[in-house]
């Protein structure tokens, strides 16, 4: 690397050190920005216009350390993200402004406490991202492709003895890497395929490393059930995701949490949001916000490890991630950040990289009470099930967008609850609004558009469908999955209605959303006790006089596995047996 290109990515490194070091100088009572992701990105653009005249004489990891002297927040991440002895450019804090200061101090760390959730930020894409995953990944994107050597005495059980995994049994989402700059991964892996790293050479103690870009050290996988302990682990999953998702599935020291993944919340406010509320009040700090926060860190620092020199700007490329892709590309942005994750993350290599952080865990922190004494079996198996839920119910699902996102007004009335697991899901097309929404702002305001159609003009008591599903790679929430909607006369209570925002009479719907209804929906329905496993997929016209969902998507929907041609308008038969489910309220 020429000492031009050094210096440049020494820059942009200290921007992320100050970021966490900020916390340590905070100015009581000054004003903050709105917690939005634009917000992140005019604290990075207004660091990076000071950092070329400031003096490189200061480590990288000495801004890790001073920020994180008090309380030891995250010493795994600490000690990845110091493996290599890098200067980088000291700022004078005092020259920040306070509202940057005041925005930092903020969202520099994440936390769930009494049903808030805190460190997070509202991004251009209706999502909610954690910061401190995703600046985690871009410190370890820019430090290059790395690996850690795991240890030989470990607490653990020594690491040569066989472990035995669990079935796991399910199939990964036909999804592929649409950006270049991801890894190699085979599009045609499955969930079964539990993997096991090739034997390496062990070194006696930690040893961090450098490998090339074009391998990683969980690339070779084998179909069989029985896997050899990591031994080495790739310091870009292990500081974003790895470590966390191992945790989150240790509830004591031989205990493994049942706690669901993936909660989502509603912000205060969307134009100036200050608190968001999560709600589910007992969510485990896996939230939505923090899951999209690892996996954009994951995916930008894979960006970013592999970019030639000079490296972008991180304003620009937050810019572009959470606008219309990177370096042009659109399939490289937050809309479609559990596709891509889906393809970096494959189930028998995340398995091996949990594994490994829970190790490496255990050698720093040989007192941490959830991994005092636990052995390797007990740790593979924690590794296994942790990747099977996150697998299943979060990268196997799609996005769905709740109500309060989108702006909705409130329900008119009681709702009526479903009798669950529903046997049907019908196929709707909008027809007006006509052109497919591509973008959050467009999207949400054709779900107000139509809710305030429904109500006022059809006088309905809510917008009738149960979900919605635009061409940005979202699903916006309807009347959701427990309450009974206003879409399909006469089989409102026996199915959900599945609506695409567009009209598809002579054309069809973007992939995207052809695979969320097809594929994605469904499944975790099914999955989660929702739907009937033999489910029937039904075009609207199949049950109402009507051209409902467009003829060019009525002969798709003829050729999808559960599409049932025989069910005639008046013999449907009744739907399924009663849930023991109790709806949760409504978020209105």
């Amino acid at each position: 690397m020429s000492p031009g290109h050094w210096k440049s990515t020494m820059v942009v490194q200290g921007i992320l050190w100050i970021l966490y070091g900020v916390l340590l100088q905070p100015e009581p009572g000054t004003a903050t920005m709105p917690l939005l992701m634009d917000s992140v990105i005019q604290a990075l653009a207004e660091l990076e216009q000071k950092a070329p005249a400031t003096e490189a004489s200061y480590t990288a990891s000495s801004w890790l350390l001073s920020a994180q002297d008090s309380g030891s927040h995250n010493p795994l991440r600490r000690f990845l993200l110091e493996g290599q002895t890098l200067k980088t450019i000291k700022l004078d804090l005092p020259s920040l402004s306070p509202e940057l200061q005041g925005l930092i101090e903020e969202v520099a760390r994440h936390s769930v406490q009494n049903g808030k959730e805190y460190g997070v930020v509202l991004a251009p894409d209706g999502s909610t991202v954690a910061v401190e995953p995703l600046l985690a990944g871009l410190e370890a994107g820019l430090q290059g492709p790395r690996v850690v050597n795991l240890p030989l005495d470990s607490t653990a059980t020594p690491p040569d003895a066989e472990t035995t995994f669990p079935d796991i049994g399910a199939m990964v989402p036909d999804v592929r890497a649409t950006s270049p700059g991801l890894r190699g991964v085979s599009p045609d892996a499955t969930f079964a395929d539990v993997g096991a790293m090739s034997p390496n050479d062990r070194a006696a103690d930690l040893d961090v490393g450098d490998i090339s870009p074009d391998i990683r050290p969980d690339q070779a996988s084998s179909p069989d059930t029985k896997a050899n302990p990591p031994t080495t682990v790739d310091s870009l999953l292990v500081v974003t995701l790895a470590r966390d998702l191992g945790l989150n599935f240790l509830q004591g020291p031989h205990t493994q949490s049942h706690s669901e993944l993936g909660t989502e919340g509603c912000w205060d406010q969307l134009s100036v949001p200050r608190t968001f509320t999560l709600l589910d009040p007992e969510a485990s700090p896996l939230t939505t916000a923090f899951l999209n926060g690892a996996l954009d860190g994951a995916l930008l620092g894979d960006y970013l490890s592999q970019a030639p020199e000079p490296r972008p700007p991180l304003s620009h490329l937050l810019s572009q991630y959470y606008g219309a892709g990177v370096a042009g590309d659109p399939g490289l942005r937050s809309n479609f950040r559990r596709q891509n994750g889906a393809a970096l993350t494959l189930a028998p290599a995340l398995i091996q990289q949990v594994w490994g952080a829970l190790i490496l865990l255990q050698r720093l922190e040989p007192v941490h009470p959830q991994l005092q004494g636990m052995n390797q079996e007990q740790l593979a198996q924690v590794a296994t099930h942790a990747t099977k839920e996150f697998t299943e119910a979060f990268l196997g699902c799609p996005a769905i967008l709740p109500r309060c996102r989108w702006g909705a007004a409130p329900y008119r009335g009681r709702p009526t609850p479903l009798h669950l697991p529903l046997a049907f899901l019908y196929v709707h097309h909008t027809y007006v609004p006509a052109p497919p929404c591509t973008d959050f702002l467009r999207c949400a305001a054709n779900m107000r558009s139509m809710q305030l159609f429904h109500q006022d003009t059809r006088g309905w008591d809510d917008i009738g469908y149960s979900f919605v599903v635009g061409s940005d790679g979202y699903v916006y929430e309807g009347r959701g999955w427990y309450w009974v909607g206003a879409h399909t006369r006469g089989y409102n209570s026996r199915g959900f209605g599945v609506a695409l925002i567009g009209n598809y009479t002579a054309e069809l719907p973007a992939d995207s959303a052809l695979r969320v209804v097809r594929d994605e929906l469904p499944r975790c329905a099914v999955r989660a006790g929702l739907l009937r496993p033999d489910y029937m997929m039904l075009g609207h016209r199949q049950l109402v006089h009507t051209d409902c969902p467009g003829e060019a998507l009525f002969n798709l929907l003829r050729t999808w596995p559960h599409f049932n041609t025989n069910v005639k308008p008046r013999t449907t038969r009744t739907a399924s047996r009663r849930s023991k489910r109790k709806p949760p309220p409504m978020t209105l």
